[in-house]
C-alpha cells in the first residue's frame, strides 16, 4: 500500500469492479491514449476485476487508485524494474472526473518515491503518447525530462502512434 495526501494506491477487491467500471473503465476519454480498451458492460468488468486480482497479486507494485474522501476505486498505477537500480512506470490512469485536481501528480511521486525508497532506484522512466498532452506536462513538471520518441502500432486499433519517453534521475 501507498498513501499521499489524497489517495490509497493498494491491492483491488472484487467489490472494486463497480467503482472502476463507473470511473475508468467505461470511459472512452480514459482509454484514449492507453494499451485497453473500454468495457462495455458490468459483467464484462467483473470478469475485469477478477484479471486485474490475478494480475496485481503477480506485480507487487501495481494498485489500484482510491480516493481517500470517496474511498471509490478511480483509477490504476504500477510500476517493475527495468534494469539495475531503473524502474518504469506500467501505466497510470484515473477516471475523466479525478483528472486535473493533482492526482496523477500524486500518483506519479508516490512510484518514484516508492522505487528510491524501497528498492534503492536512481533512475525512473515515463512514457506516453505523444499526443496525450496532460501526461507529458505531468511528467515534466515532475522534473522528468524528455529522451526520445519511437513509433508504436496500437495491439487494439492497429494504429500507429509515437511514444516520447521521459527520464527522471535520482
Amino acid at each position: 500500500m501507498i498513501e499521499t495526501r489524497d489517495l490509497i494506491l493498494d491491492k483491488p477487491q472484487y467489490d472494486d469492479w463497480k467503482n472502476m467500471y463507473i470511473n475508468l473503465w467505461s470511459q472512452d476519454e480514459s482509454a484514449k491514449y492507453m494499451l485497453w480498451r473500454t468495457t462495455k458492460t458490468e459483467e464484462n468488468a467483473k470478469i475485469r476485476i477478477e484479471k486485474n486480482i490475478a494480475y496485481m497479486a503477480r506485480h507487487p507494485e501495481s494498485y489500484l487508485v482510491y480516493e481517500k474522501s470517496s474511498g471509490e476505486a478511480i483509477g490504476f498505477a504500477g510500476m517493475e524494474q527495468i534494469a539495475e537500480n531503473a524502474y518504469e512506470d506500467t501505466g497510470i490512469a484515473i477516471g475523466p472526473r479525478f483528472v486535473r485536481i493533482g492526482y496523477g501528480k500524486q500518483i506519479l511521486i508516490a512510484l518514484v518515491e516508492q522505487a528510491c525508497k524501497k528498492y534503492g532506484a536512481t533512475e525512473f522512466i515515463c512514457s506516453c503518447r505523444n499526443a496525450n498532452v496532460a501526461s507529458a506536462k505531468l511528467q515534466i513538471s515532475c522534473g522528468f525530462i524528455y529522451t526520445y520518441s519511437e513509433e508504436r502500432k496500437d495491439p487494439y486499433t492497429r494504429e500507429n502512434y509515437i511514444l516520447d519517453v521521459y527520464k527522471l534521475k535520482m
